[in-house]
C-alpha cells in the first residue's frame, strides 16, 4: 500500500502527540522519522513508530524531556537528553552545533541520555541549509562482533557527512558501520528473504544466510563481512563513532548501550547514562570563501559523475544521489508501506484513538 506523505505525517504526529509530545516535539520527531521513509530508508521510517510508542509506554522513554547543556565551550557543548526521544533530542543537538558554528567557525556537540534517533542523514542536513558541513554519528545497542570475535559488543553505529554545494545538490554520505544496518534484516524478515553472505554470522562465528540469525546469539557483522575484506576497517570506524558519541559524552557504550525493543532487557551494569550520539557544524567560510568552495565541489561532482562506468553500469553515483531522487518520487506518488507496517500502524491507531489514512 502507498500513503501520502502529507497523511502519513499527520498521523505520526498524531501518535507522538498521544503519547504525551507536546505539539513542535511530535512534529519535529514525525518529520525526522519520516525523513528516513522519503529517502528510501524504508528500515528506519515509520515501520518503528511502535518501537518509540513502547520505550514510551515502558518508561524508557520521555516525551517531554528538559534537554539540557551540562557542559559547553564557545565551540563544543555535552548535551544531557532527559531520555527523551532521540527524534526531538538530536535536532536540538544539531542546532546547538550550528549556532556554535555561527559564532566561532565550527561546533561540536556530543549527547548523553537520549534515544535512537532515526537517521543520521536528517540531522546532517540541517547544516548545510546554512551553508555548512553537517556530521552526524550515534551508537547502538551491542549486534555487532568485533572482528575476530563471536561477543556483540557494538552497534551499527551511523556515521553521516553531508556537505553544501553550488548548483549540484549537496554531497551526503550516510553509512552504518556494518555491513548492513539490522533493519535491513528486519524487511527480509518480513519478505521471508535470505540475507546475503557477509552480513551477519551465527553464535558460533560461523557465516549464515539467515536473517532471524540475531534471535538466536548470532551477531551482524562489521563493513567489510570478514577480515579478507577489510572488516577490522568497519570494526575500527564502528569503535569511534562509540567513542565519540558515549564516552566523550558520559553515555553507555559498547555493549551497555540500551536496546531499542522495549522488551529487550537493559544491559546489567550500565557505565554511563542512555544512548549517545555527536554532531558537529563546520561553516565553509571559516576555512575559505564558501562560493569558492561550492564552485569547488560542483567541479567534483561533476567529474566523478563523468567517470567511465564499468560495464552494466549507467553513471557514477554521487553519494546521497539515491536517496534524494527517491526523495523526489515518493513526495510526488506517496510511500509504499509494507503489509505487516500497515497492520502495526492500524494496531496502534486503534488502541490510541488515532485516525489512520486512508
Amino acid at each position: 500500500m502507498t500513503f501520502p506523505y502529507p497523511r502519513l505525517l499527520s498521523f505520526t504526529i498524531d501518535i507522538f502527540r498521544k503519547i504525551g509530545c507536546p505539539d513542535q516535539d511530535a512534529h519535529t520527531a514525525a518529520t525526522a522519522l519520516l525523513s528516513a521513509d522519503l529517502r528510501g530508508i524504508d528500515s528506519h521510517g515509520v515501520a518503528r513508530l511502535i518501537g518509540y510508542v513502547r520505550l514510551q509506554e515502558a518508561g524508557r522513554a520521555n516525551p517531554r524531556p528538559d534537554i539540557r547543556i551540562i557542559h559547553q565551550t564557545p565551540s563544543t557543548a555535552v548535551v544531557d537528553g532527559d531520555s527523551g526521544l532521540g527524534l526531538v533530542v538530536a535536532p536540538f543537538a544539531m542546532q546547538l552545533a550550528i549556532e556554535k558554528a555561527e559564532k566561532v567557525g565550527t561546533g561540536w556537540v556530543s549527547v548523553q541520555n537520549s534515544n535512537h534517533f532515526g537517521i543520521a542523514g536528517y540531522h546532517a542536513l540541517q547544516a548545510v541549509k546554512k551553508d555548512m558541513i553537517g556530521i552526524a554519528m550515534t551508537n547502538a545497542s551491542a549486534l555487532v562482533a568485533p572482528t575476530f570475535s563471536i561477543e556483540r559488543m557494538l552497534g551499527t553505529n551511523p556515521i553521516c557527512v553531508a556537505v553544501p554545494a553550488g548548483e549540484e545538490p549537496p554531497f551526503v554520505a550516510d553509512l552504518a558501520t556494518t555491513t548492513a544496518a539490522n533493519g535491513k534484516l528486519e524487511i527480509l524478515q518480513r519478505k521471508s528473504e535470505e540475507a546475503p553472505l557477509g552480513w551477519i554470522q551465527d553464535k558460533d562465528g560461523h557465516p549464515s544466510t539467515n536473517p532471524h540469525e540475531l534471535k538466536t546469539g548470532g551477531a551482524l557483522l562489521p563493513l567489510g563481512g570478514d577480515r579478507d575484506h577489510g572488516s577490522h576497517k568497519g570494526y575500527a570506524l564502528g569503535a569511534i563513532v562509540d567513542i565519540f558519541s558515549a564516552i566523550l559524552s558520559g553515555a553507555n557504550y559498547g555493549p551497555w548501550v540500551p536496546p531499542f525493543p522495549a522488551y529487550v532487557p537493559m544491559p546489567t551494569g550500565m557505565p554511563g547514562k542512555g544512548i549517545g550520539h555527536f554532531f558537529g557544524a563546520m561553516r565553509i567560510d571559516a576555512f575559505r570563501p564558501a562560493d569558492e568552495f561550492k564552485f569547488h565541489m560542483d567541479k567534483w561532482i561533476r567529474r566523478f559523475r563523468s567517470a567511465t562506468p564499468a560495464p552494466g553500469f549507467e553513471q557514477v553515483l554521487i553519494p546521497g544521489d539515491p536517496e534524494r531522487e527517491m526523495e523526489a518520487e515518493r513526495l510526488a506518488n506517496g510511500i509504499p508501506l509494507v503489509p505487516s507496517v500497515v497492520d502495526d500502524l492500524k494496531g496502534l491507531a486503534a488502541k490510541l484513538g488515532v485516525e489512520f489514512p486512508a
